[in-house]
């Protein structure tokens, strides 16, 4: 980093900095994730900030003969860092056994170190974050699409009482080899109801969105009367 900056170099930081976290909170607005288009831009503008403000006191005096501390400029970066590690967990959610949001939290962190590099003054590794940024959240995303996974899967079936009972389930789904992670089910006497809820996980892909032929079936049998099915 140089010991002095013009106002060019300032604006170069900001703009690339700006630039950089429109990109990448585009892709995430996109694809409906809570860190989108203005956080991710005030993210990466807060930690370019902090590092042109850490260059520009980098030519200020460490410590005077008379003084007990001394001043640590790159302390101020790692503050942004920390902080941001605060954020990132609140953007994590765990229900159950499923934790969501830990790419929003990484994508945060992504970008804070990006805005460092372009606060620091490297911005050809800023530059070069923000290909490999790009290139992982999109074109890996689709590949990730196709590829088997684990998917969460959760199952609501409505029956009569005197229907099938989540006993008849449990044994279709052993016979399946699926582990359902929750079970609970109500009962509605007023609408002659039984309502039963399961949560496992299946083994797909992210874009089948409809149950397998194997289950879809059981809304067929005598006494089901709704059968809701959601992956995610």
């Amino acid at each position: 980093m140089p010991l002095s900056l013009t106002w060019q170099d300032i604006s170069e930081r900001l703009l690339l900095a700006v630039i950089a976290g429109a990109i990448i909170g585009l892709n995430r607005t996109e694809h409906g994730h809570s860190a989108g288009l203005r956080t991710t831009i005030l993210v990466c503008l807060a930690a370019t900030v902090a590092m042109i403000q850490a260059n520009v006191l980098l030519a200020t005096g460490g410590k005077t003969a008379g003084a007990f501390a001394v001043m640590d400029v790159m302390r101020l970066p790692l503050g942004i860092l920390s902080g941001m590690g605060f954020i990132g967990a609140g953007a994590i959610i765990r229900r159950g056994e499923l934790v969501r949001g830990v790419t929003t939290a990484a994508t945060l962190w992504f970008v804070t170190v990006m805005g460092l590099c372009f606060g620091g003054g490297q911005l050809g590794l800023g530059l070069s974050m923000l290909a490999l940024g790009s290139l992982v959240l999109e074109v890996l995303k689709r590949a990730e699409r196709r590829l088997p996974r684990g998917v969460h899967i959760t199952l609501t079936v409505d029956a009569a009482l005197d229907g099938p009972d989540p006993e008849k389930f449990q044994h279709v789904f052993k016979n399946l080899g699926i582990q359902a992670t929750t079970c609970d089910f109500t009962v509605d006497k007023v609408g002659q109801i039984r309502r039963m809820h399961w949560e496992f996980l299946w083994q797909g892909r992210a874009k089948d969105t409809g149950p397998p032929p194997a289950l879809s079936q059981l809304a067929e049998w005598s006494g089901v009367l709704a059968m809701r099915w959601k992956s995610y």
